[in-house]
């Protein structure tokens, strides 16, 4: 812990790619027209630890705003490259792309990320390296040729010779990004690095508590260099930025956060919107439980662990309503999945601070669901003791509770049990086989679809779930999970609006436009005569 008490100077203030650039910085800056600049009033965030400030970041006003309008209003019609204008860019950030994911492989670099993550959002080592492996990997995805893949089109012949369809991927133009707390990192810039491959002019805005490491990643870019003028960086709180989106009124926002400021986002924007919200997320243990094969069964409870607690459970895809077939109940699979769970601690930031949600709001859910006929408390339920952590961040054991899948066919009940809870918490339900349907059912009336999971080796059952189901990312087989987000597939709730991330596929749909271009060329056709109206 003692080297993340101090750590601003060791590991915020120094940007190691850029040897000019080594002095303790006390401030984070805003960057817009290809200039860093420094507002009016700045405010210190403190270290969710221990309360103590870390560091300053700029508290930009509306009167401060002008710039960043201006640098969206200013973005070319069909954006700054596309198929037909600027195609040399695709190459360019091909290679930016290129040298900035060398960079993250650099054991060094990888670990001042790790650690300024940490720093800000604080969860374990390992959480914090896999938004910079992640982050690497889809960057050399993108290098080289990657960029201009993105843009791949297809055609069709015409009907006569001379003429043919083009079906191109455009940029949006000027783009918004608002990005979360829960990962600084490999959210933000997916989504960045998507956006301007694309040919997009990108303002973004991190949350303002983790904002230190978008900032660090865009220097970083600039460092490979990314052209100055494509990026625009604000530190400031919603108001600002809404107010930005109304003068402003860029052609594609992109947002990922809670389904509340979504839906307000949804109106601003007019439904020019691309969201990754919150997710009540479910997991389903089949009836073919290994209980003959001891360590898949250990497997499967500590992939539960994971999902439900790996950074305290403040993951858009954590496992909140786990369904256990009463052959893993009778196995054991609770009574193992408490015992991962009470390893976590502090020291090693298995289970931390949440920025979210308070430890008393998690005390009053759990003493709204104890009125619920058939609560049981399994395990934990008690606030973290022995930390520094500030009232206003919340602080609790791992804890899962017990309910019965009737309790979910009661309007009432089931609005209370399926209140999202950005926090180390889920709800366990044993089910029979003649209940499945039951199970179908529930799962079929939550109404954020984000992930799920499918835990059996039987194709049959993950068929039957999968058919019935709607959910936007779903992993099925025994060692289905709900969280991941790797960059190798899609990850992105259901629905029209939603946000895929981390594929060229994901880049393509959120980051450009169809557009159709028909060539037709050729003589003028034997035998035509003008037609009088």
């Amino acid at each position: 812990m003692k080297n993340l008490k101090d750590t601003y100077k060791d590991w915020m203030g120094i940007h190691p790619w850029d040897c000019n650039n080594i002095s303790y910085k006390p401030c984070l800056e805003n960057f817009v027209d290809g200039i860093w600049r420094e507002v009016a009033n700045t405010r210190y965030v403190d270290n969710p630890l221990d309360g103590t400030p870390m560091f300053r970041m700029p508290d930009t006003s509306l009167d401060e705003i002008a710039p960043f309008v201006s640098f969206l209003k200013t973005c070319p019609e069909g954006g700054l490259h596309n198929p037909f204008r600027n195609t040399e860019r695709y190459r360019e950030y091909g290679a930016v792309f290129g040298k900035a994911a060398n960079m993250l492989s650099d054991a060094f670099i990888a670990d001042y990320f790790t650690r300024l993550i940490q720093c800000v959002m604080p969860k374990s080592y390992a959480q914090a390296y896999g938004e910079v492996a992640v982050t690497r990997d889809a960057l050399y995805n993108l290098s080289g040729d990657g960029v201009r893949s993105c843009a791949e089109w297809k055609g069709i012949p015409g009907d006569r010779m001379g003429q043919r369809a083009e079906e191109h991927r455009f940029p949006h133009g000027p783009v918004a990004i608002i990005a979360p707390f829960n990962f600084p990192l490999e959210i933000p810039a997916l989504q960045l690095a998507g956006a301007l491959a694309m040919g997009n002019k990108v303002l973004i805005k991190g949350a303002s508590t983790v904002d230190v490491v978008i900032e660090a990643f865009i220097r970083m870019l600039l460092s490979c260099g990314m052209p100055k003028n494509d990026v625009a960086l604000i530190h400031c709180g919603g108001a600002v930025m809404e107010e930005i989106i109304r003068q402003a009124e860029p052609s594609m926002t992109q947002f990922t956060g809670s389904s509340e400021v979504a839906q307000k986002l949804i109106a601003l924007t007019n439904g020019k919107i691309k969201i990754e919200d919150s997710g009540f997320n479910w997991k389903i243990l089949g009836s073919d439980c290994p209980y003959y094969e001891q360590r898949l069964l250990d497997y499967v409870a500590w992939q539960c662990d994971q999902d439900a607690y790996a950074a305290s459970g403040q993951k858009c895809s954590a496992q909140s309503l786990l369904f256990v077939h009463s052959n893993w109940k009778e196995a054991g699979i609770i009574e193992k999945i408490a015992k991962y769970a009470m390893q976590r601690n502090l020291e090693n930031l298995t289970i931390g601070p949440l920025l979210s949600v308070g430890t008393k709001d998690i005390l009053l859910h759990i003493e709204a669901l104890s009125h619920i006929p058939g609560f049981d408390l399994l395990f934990g339920g008690e606030p973290l003791g022995g930390h520094t952590i500030p009232e206003q961040y919340g602080a609790m054991e791992p804890t899962a509770v017990s309910l019965s899948l009737k309790a979910f066919l009661e309007k009432k009940s089931f609005s209370i049990a399926t209140k999202e809870i950005f926090g180390p918490f889920q709800i366990i339900v044993d089910y029979k086989e003649s209940e499945l349907s039951t199970v179908l059912e529930i799962v079929g009336n939550i109404q954020h679809k984000l992930t799920a999971a499918v835990v059996s080796d039987d194709i049959s059952f993950i068929n039957q779930i999968v058919g019935a189901t709607a959910n936007g990312t779903t992993y099925a087989g025994l060692r289905a999970r709900t969280t991941g987000a790797p960059e190798w597939h899609g990850f992105h709730p259901a629905g029209v609006l939603a946000a895929n991330i981390g594929t060229i596929e994901a880049v393509r749909e959120v980051w450009s436009y169809g557009r159709t271009v028909v060539f037709d060329n050729g003589s003028v056709p034997n035998g035509w005569e003008p037609i009088q109206t």
